[in-house]
């Protein structure tokens, strides 16, 4: 296996990892569950994120692309922060049971955007 799959299987493993845990802590939280407070809870997804990260600036390095010359590649970095922003809210910063609630589904629902550009290599994949 080349360097680049390689470095891609570990984007996309770190991708569903962080994706996964994002949807257990969500869970967690609407149960009321004492693994939230939990150490590796706090700490891993950091973790997990920043390799994420990584991978992903290693991939844009080795393919000699720039995040603002392809649409595609654009789109997914303005759906990642917007993900993030949602999720802070969904996990962190939302008032009410009912706002973190739908900011973990928009949460969810980017994510889904996010793989569906990232496969199709287009902004809007679902047309």
């Amino acid at each position: 296996m080349d360097n680049y799959n390689l470095i891609k299987t570990m984007h996309v493993t770190c991708a569903a990892i962080s994706v996964s845990g994002f949807a257990a802590r969500g869970v967690w939280m609407f149960m009321g569950s004492s693994l939230l407070r939990h150490k590796l809870t706090r700490v891993l997804p950091h973790a997990i994120d920043a390799l994420l990260l990584l991978s992903a600036l290693w991939l844009l390095l080795l393919s000699g692309q720039h995040p603002t010359g392809r649409d595609w590649l654009t789109a997914k970095l303005v759906a990642i922060v917007l993900y993030i922003v949602v999720g802070s809210v969904a996990l962190k910063r939302g008032r009410t049971a009912l706002t973190r609630a739908l900011a973990f589904v928009v949460a969810l629902g980017l994510f889904a955007y996010i793989v569906a550009v990232a496969l199709a290599r287009q902004p809007w994949p679902f047309a």
